[in-house]
């Protein structure tokens, strides 16, 4: 129950006067009710905003984002994945068929779609942030975090690894660099968060992302 004092009750003001008043605490009340019911709609929607993870191929966005997606219980998401799901081939073989402009494409359709659901975690192919819409989707649909590692240390990722076209060079090594040049600051214009992976533990880097989704104050989806 109010407090009389709000209601100004028990004042002989005069009835006319008791009523501008009246009138007056009622509007405050009803805007302190309407800036509380925003603030907890802006804190509920920012506990479980959608986390997307970006960087170059080999930072480890996908066994980051799915150890990730299971410590916070929610559903996760590989964009070049689902792409290969949809299409029933490599993302080699879209390649060769399409070219990278096709592949692209299909890359933009995917991260749009996905983006715009709640709640998830997605990991994105490491070319994804080359278009501004893109950029522009993840940015504003959730926190984007990025997996950050220098050359040298994707090579050794990744030289052995026959399924990433753009390597598929005679020196990998350097093309590698030469991506890393290019996108870098195409990621960090992208990024909520960048996280420099090293070479630590996966346990490790899941932590590390977890400390910092936990500063954004972003929850686990508990299961009902």
């Amino acid at each position: 129950m109010l407090n009389s004092k709000y209601l100004n009750i028990g004042r002989a003001d005069g009835l006319a006067g008791r009523s501008r008043q009246s009138t007056a605490e009622r509007f405050k009340l009803q805007a302190l009710a309407a800036r509380i019911i925003i603030e907890v709609t802006l804190q509920d929607s920012k506990a479980h905003a959608n986390v997307f993870l970006i960087g170059l191929m080999g930072a480890g966005k996908t066994t980051v984002g799915r150890a990730v997606a299971r410590r916070l219980n929610r559903p996760f998401f590989d964009s070049d994945h689902e792409i290969v799901a949809r299409t029933g081939v490599h993302i080699p073989i879209i390649f060769e068929v399409e070219g990278e402009d096709g592949f692209r494409a299909r890359e933009s359709s995917v991260i749009d779609e996905l983006s715009q659901l709640s709640g998830i975690v997605m990991a994105t192919g490491g070319g994804a942030v080359l278009r501004p819409e893109n950029r522009e989707w993840l940015k504003s649909r959730g926190l984007v975090i990025y997996l950050r590692a220098n050359p040298h240390e994707l090579w050794l990722r990744t030289r052995r690894d026959k399924n990433r076209p753009l390597l598929q060079t005679e020196d990998p090594r350097a093309r590698l660099e030469a991506l890393y040049h290019v996108r870098d600051p195409l990621y960090r214009e992208c990024a909520h968060v960048v996280v420099d992976t090293g070479r630590p533990s996966i346990n490790s880097l899941v932590n590390t992302v977890l400390m910092h989704l936990e500063r954004a104050a972003i929850d686990s989806d508990c299961a009902s």
